[in-house]
């Protein structure tokens, strides 16, 4: 029986392992999935008690979450009831928070469809908008569909206070560019848990940026897979976590296509006693592709004592038909070399101190063509690092 991932097409018979240890079989049945108890490897980074119950599935209230669409000419969008058949295309839940998340999304809304149509360009983005409005539990999903040789961008925004779940699908057919930022900017006591399944097809190109700067506990995990040759994936986040915050990011590139490239790069900074970031990048390299070309890497600034990171990239290799490969990770102070240089040229220490770290996170920001969402990124920035000062 072969079990569509949303990453690749695997055959598991009965009691079969996986092909790579990053592998994980995938189900929309909740009861597949044993109630996580933090020994687990995909598990342990992750404090359990504060997921408020989102890995357990248990009741503790209704939250509320509305979703508001912003689209220009070329896209359309719309709502679909739990059911619908274009939803859960792309993937199997991974998770036991996933799978709940897929069952449950119809008991507090619809799905959020989002279409673009082939060959369109729209000039804007697409702007959705998740807003919480009470502390209890709710579930979500979205679907984004690029059309054939398409380009668009689309700007997913969370804020409010909830305990919220999702699944958001990118479908990216041949030929299109997908331009994807998603903004975690929470409340304080809110808790967020996503997953980010992606498809590319031939020839076609998708971008994102995970922007993490709210939130008690966030935890993010983007997947992307391919389903032709020439697809091209590009994944950057930033995260600023704060005193008693958990910022956790865990990507996985599946190359289960031959002729596919992908980079990763993460950058975070820290600050205040319990602050606490994962990154976690996965990369698969199929058995019998050929010319596939990744790299991932991960970047840190401990700004105060104590912080905790977890830094772990992950590569497995089942071809010698390589074109690139590669990781890496550094997390630590900031350059003594960087500061003494600024202060030579008579900046104050603070303010050198400030002007490096602007640089550390401008690299990345400048890089979101949408300029009011960059300049608003970079002023959230400013405020994290008055925080910290």
């Amino acid at each position: 029986m072969a079990a569509n991932l949303g990453i690749k097409e695997h055959s598991h018979g009965a009691g079969e392992l996986p092909v790579s240890r990053l592998d994980v079989h995938g189900s929309f049945n909740v009861d597949d999935f044993p109630v996580p108890n933090g020994r687990e490897e995909e598990w342990r980074f992750t404090p359990l008690r504060r997921l408020r119950g989102l890995h357990d599935g248990r009741d503790i209230k209704d939250g509320k979450v509305t979703v508001d669409v912003t689209a220009p000419e070329g896209v359309t969008h719309e709502t679909a009831p739990s059911g619908d058949p274009r939803l859960g295309t792309s993937f199997l839940p991974t998770d036991r928070v996933s799978a709940l998340a897929f069952r449950d999304f119809g008991s507090f809304g619809e799905a959020t469809v989002v279409t673009v149509a082939p060959e369109a360009k729209p000039a804007e983005p697409v702007f959705i908008k998740i807003t919480g409005h009470e502390h209890g539990d709710a579930y979500g999903h979205v679907l984004v569909r690029a059309g054939r040789h398409s380009e668009a961008t689309v700007v997913l925004e969370y804020a409010g206070d909830a305990v919220y779940a999702d699944n958001v699908e990118f479908i990216v057919e041949d030929g299109a560019r997908l331009t994807v930022v998603s903004l975690q900017d929470w409340s304080r006591d809110a808790v967020h848990v996503g997953h980010h399944y992606t498809k590319v097809g031939r020839d076609a190109k998708f971008k994102s940026f995970v922007v993490t700067l709210g939130g008690d506990l966030v935890r993010l995990s983007p997947k992307v897979g391919y389903t032709g040759t020439g697809g091209d994936a590009e994944l950057h986040g930033l995260y600023f976590t704060g005193e008693g915050q958990h910022h956790e990011h865990r990507s996985l590139i599946d190359h289960n296509i031959s002729h596919t490239r992908s980079r990763v790069e993460y950058k975070g900074a820290l600050s205040g006693e319990g602050a606490h970031a994962v990154w976690i990048g996965d990369v698969i390299i199929g058995e019998g592709t050929e010319g596939t070309d990744s790299y991932e890497h991960n970047r840190n600034l401990a700004l105060t004592d104590g912080t905790r990171v977890d830094s772990v990239p992950n590569l497995e290799i089942f071809t010698g038909e390589v074109e690139g490969a590669g990781h890496a990770s550094a997390s630590g102070r900031l350059d003594d070399i960087h500061l003494f240089y600024l202060r030579s040229r008579g900046i104050p220490e603070d303010e050198a101190r400030r002007l490096v770290i602007r640089g550390f996170f401008a690299e990345l920001i400048n890089r979101i063509e949408v300029p009011e969402l960059r300049d608003r990124i970079m002023a959230e920035v400013e405020e994290k690092l008055a925080e910290h000062e």
